[in-house]
């Protein structure tokens, strides 16, 4: 894949600080799909999903203000891509492909399986199938997919 990442997007570890934008990241980013697809999108959930596994969130920069979240748990055998949010206006650039091309390679190169949920009634489900993801259960509202190395 060996895609490169737009020059000027950088990325940071997410700190306490960053809450308020990524709790509003999230609202704007997902509740559409969450409704579209039947799920939660009471603050309490946000909040949730925000804080599972916040020690692998990385802030997305471009020129210095906060534009996107990527959250990866890279574990010894399995990664999984838990979120990728972008804010709007840098939607459909390819950021977020570049982004997922970056992660499959680490995780192809580590050898690891890489595994992520998406929800029924996200468009993004076409772009990880591009990358090789395969759904491999579904429940109510999201299908699990994995691509193996």
């Amino acid at each position: 894949m060996n895609a490169v990442r737009p020059p000027a997007l950088t990325r940071r570890p997410a700190t306490p600080q960053d809450i308020p934008f990524l709790f509003a990241l999230r609202q704007q980013t997902m509740n559409g799909h969450l409704v579209a697809s039947g799920a939660e999108i009471d603050d309490a959930h946000h909040m949730a999903r925000l804080m599972h596994r916040f020690e692998c969130a990385e802030v997305l920069l471009q020129e210095g203000v906060p534009v996107g979240l990527l959250k990866v748990s890279r574990d010894a055998l399995e990664w999984v891509v838990i979120q990728i949010q972008l804010v709007p206006a840098c939607q459909g650039g390819g950021i977020g492909a570049a982004l997922l091309a970056e992660v499959v390679d680490e995780a192809t190169q580590a050898g690891a399986d890489l595994t992520l949920s998406v929800l029924k009634a996200n468009p993004a489900r076409g772009l990880y199938e591009r990358f090789g993801f395969v759904i491999e259960r579904e429940n109510g509202f999201s299908y699990e997919m994995r691509r193996k190395p």
